[in-house]
């Protein structure tokens, strides 16, 4: 099939383009590089039919790139993807996601495009979840706590809206914390990375809160093969997750037993924003699309520390990385 990968630059978005190529499919990677890298590309150029292109999904040439392609599948995965920036500037983070959004949906009904995936996240839309009420399934009531949490709920609006007016199929992947190699230390959501680099490098860990927040972290090999699913068969919202709750304190003593450091965290006060508890029911992603996750967070990363060994990373992060560490997604 011909695709369309949005932010294919990116972390979850380079394993997505990778694996596509590696099926089979043509894909054209659409990215403005504000925060993917033309290096996660450069490993998997030679691998199959793959397009690169510089756009703002928000802009013009982003919708024109469609009306050229004209595919059969668009992944959206280019956000804002920051809880902080949206509750600095939640003009910004709407014209990104919302903006954006609307754009590559116009352009994609106009195409005839058969079915877009879109990146949720089910680490904010759902809000503060009753702890009986998880693992959290999709039927539960959109509560987000940030203005990033709220542009992917009203996402799903959108989308469920064009299918009803348009008949542009449609799936949802509302994902837990995402990790994985590739994923850049001084993101947000990277505590995985985050965490190891500095271990590796003999300096402390800083936990905003107590540690006690938990997420569901989803390794991104996993997330990759759930959009390739969701790209065949399912319409609608699905949690893509593991089932299961890691605290960061736990996180991080994963991570000091892989690295053999024996440093102790620092903590700092919560941040804004900030959902204590998630953990995702996955059995719909199951049954509808025949997808289950198949890396464990011991396993899982392990993955993160070899690669940073390898020095992949290396020159790209300074040795004083400090980032707030958080327990979202990607």
């Amino acid at each position: 099939m011909k695709t369309i990968v949005t932010g294919g630059a990116g972390f979850i978005g380079s394993h997505l383009t990778a694996l596509l190529l590696e099926r089979g499919h043509q894909v054209m990677v659409v990215d403005d590089f504000s925060t993917g890298r033309a290096e996660n590309l450069e490993a998997i150029t030679a691998a199959g039919d793959l397009t690169i292109a510089e756009a703002d999904i928000a802009g013009p040439e982003a919708a024109r790139l469609v009306d050229q392609v004209r595919p059969d599948v668009v992944f959206l995965l280019a956000a804002q993807s920051t809880v902080q920036v949206s509750m600095r500037d939640p003009v910004l983070d709407a014209k990104a996601n919302v903006v954006g959004l609307v754009n590559m949906l116009e352009a994609a009904r106009l195409a005839g495009c058969r079915k877009i995936v879109f990146a949720s996240s089910g680490g904010t839309i759902y809000g503060q979840v009753a702890a009986e009420r998880l693992p959290v399934a999709e039927d539960h009531a959109h509560a987000p706590l940030s203005f990033y949490g709220v542009t992917k709920a009203v996402a799903s609006e959108y989308l469920r809206l064009y299918r009803t007016e348009y008949g542009l199929d449609y799936a949802v992947l509302a994902l837990g914390n995402v990790y994985g190699p590739r994923q850049r230390p001084d993101s947000e959501g990277g505590v995985v990375a985050t965490f190891a680099h500095r271990l590796l490098h003999g300096l402390p860990c800083r936990i905003n809160g107590d540690g006690a927040t938990t997420r569901d972290y989803v390794h991104v090999s996993d997330v990759a093969e759930a959009f390739v699913a969701a790209a065949r068969s399912g319409t609608g919202v699905f949690n893509v997750g593991t089932g299961v709750e890691t605290s960061l304190l736990e996180l991080h003593r994963l991570l000091t037993e892989r690295t053999g450091s024996h440093l102790a965290p620092e903590f700092g006060p919560p941040l804004r924003g900030e959902v204590r508890r998630i953990r995702l029911d996955v059995a719909r992603s199951g049954r509808q699309l025949g997808w289950h996750p198949s890396i464990g967070i011991e396993d899982g990363v392990g993955s993160v520390v070899d690669w940073l060994r390898s020095g992949s990373e290396a020159r790209r992060v300074p040795d004083d990385l400090e980032f707030p560490a958080r327990g979202r997604r990607q």
